[in-house]
């Protein structure tokens, strides 16, 4: 550190200074228009940087920019620190415990700050497998990209004069559409296992390959995601299944072997076609959804991610004599339990995955007063789209899914009629064919439980 301090007084530089400078990249280079970039993330950089501090836009906005995508938040990163960050905007909120950062917030828009990390301190807490704890340890620009997990990743945008600084060849990893982490990767997995569950997300939505580095360890070292925080381990599951690219991240966990503990269930489902089917469909509307910028239920996600499990112990307990009903609620009982202490799932959630798998054997009672209960149920519409997703994938008859198409949208004398048909009546076949043609649509465009 001595030394350090005095190369900088004497202006003395070395070959390791050198290597710690980034290459520039200006823009024709790089490609990011000004006018994609927020507002809020300019305001924040300006501000620091009038103040006296360095600040750039970093990480995953960046790679999105180059990229030519829309990034869905823009993260800064700077050598103030929180406290001076803090003291430089009105409404600016110091959080986090491993390593503190900002929040600074524009109305409903939020900017998260960061100071530069410094090298990863020996002293710093880790647990038996070495993943690190809590670590606050702020350092120069070069050692905060060094920190950073991906190359591509790890790259720095002064909106002031639209200038990329690349420490570790991310420009030339996406132009490669190559991912591969800083450092040594079994070093950087032990610190912390979280990055393999991110590797296999960037993959599968960028298209990029895994540098074979990179790659390697991850069969070996996956058991250190059983280390992990359940609650973490749920958000990082959470943002791969809400990537936009769900199959795919699910199929690439599978070939890295990464699914083990996390989602166990999906070498069972994914070899069955009919659960194949039923998978694939949910997820299929899940990123058509998101592509669409439309809403997505996390319970309705994991809901359908589970339930051939639950149709599993359900059909058991039946077998073993229990009635319908307390049967699927023992079958949902036991799967919420055994997956609740591998990913945490919030009790919101496991409440409304109850209540998606509770409606569906109420869908079939299509007499007396029944159905117009059911249509008050709050979480109807998640109910109704997952029996469209049954009906779809081949589980139960297309036609159950039609009859309740047309009693959702038709009024109270339709309803009444529906109501005096058995369900094995078929009716005229022009409004046969027209429940067809709602149901399909009803099932491409689902709601999944939109709140």
């Amino acid at each position: 550190m001595i030394k350090k301090f005095i190369r900088r007084i004497l202006g003395v530089s070395t070959k390791a200074d050198k290597a710690n400078e980034p290459v520039l990249f200006g823009p024709s280079e790089h490609g990011i228009p000004l006018d994609d970039v927020s507002p809020n993330a300019i305001r924040v950089t300006q501000t620091l940087q009038r103040a006296g501090y360095k600040a750039f836009i970093v990480g995953g906005a960046v790679r999105d920019l180059v990229l030519g995508h829309k990034p869905k938040d823009f993260d800064i990163a700077t050598n103030a620190t929180p406290e001076e960050v803090k003291r430089l905007f009105r409404r600016a909120f110091i959080i986090g415990r491993r390593f503190q950062i900002v929040h600074v917030m524009f109305g409903q828009d939020l900017i998260e700050v960061t100071t530069f990390r410094g090298a990863s301190s020996e002293e710093a807490p880790k647990d038996a497998h070495g993943r690190v704890l809590r670590d606050n340890t702020f350092g120069d620009q070069h050692e905060d990209a060094e920190r950073r997990d991906f190359t591509i990743n790890a790259m720095y945008y002064d909106p002031e004069r639209q200038q990329v600084l690349d420490y570790h060849g991310g420009m030339k990893d996406i132009r490669n559409k190559t991912l591969r982490i800083i450092g040594v990767p079994e070093a950087r997995y032990r610190e912390d296992p979280v990055r393999m569950l991110r590797v296999v997300r960037f993959a599968a939505k960028l298209g990029f390959s895994i540098a074979q580095p990179t790659r390697a360890p991850i069969k070996v070292m996956a058991a250190l995601i059983n280390n992990v925080p359940a609650a973490r381990v749920f958000d990082e599951m959470l943002k791969l299944l809400m990537s936009g690219h769900a199959m795919a991240c699910l199929r690439q966990l599978r070939q890295e072997g990464l699914h083990h503990g996390l989602l166990p269930l999906l070498d069972v489902v994914l070899e069955q076609p009919l659960g194949e089917r039923f998978v694939t469909l949910a997820l299929a509307n899940t990123d058509e959804r998101i592509r669409e910028g439309k809403p997505v239920s996390p319970s309705f996600l994991f809901a359908s991610l589970l339930w051939h499990q639950v149709l599993e112990k359900w059909d058991a307990y039946r077998a073993a004599g229990e009635l319908p009903i307390p049967a699927l609620h023992l079958a949902a009982d036991d799967v919420l339990d055994g997956q609740t202490e591998q990913l945490a799932i919030q009790r919101r959630i496991a409440t409304d995955m109850r209540d998606i798998w509770a409606m569906q054997p109420r869908f079939e009672r299509r007499i007396g007063k029944s159905p117009h209960k059911l249509l008050e149920h709050p979480r109807m519409r998640a109910g109704y789209d997952f029996l469209l997703l049954r009906c779809a994938s081949g589980e139960i008859d297309q036609e159950l899914g039609e009859w309740w198409t047309d009693f959702i949208d038709t009024d109270d004398t339709g309803r009444e009629i529906l109501l005096s048909k058995k369900p094995s009546d078929d009716g005229a076949a022009p409004a046969k064919k027209r429940r067809r043609r709602s149901s399909r649509n009803r099932s491409k465009g689902s709601e999944e439980g939109a709140q």
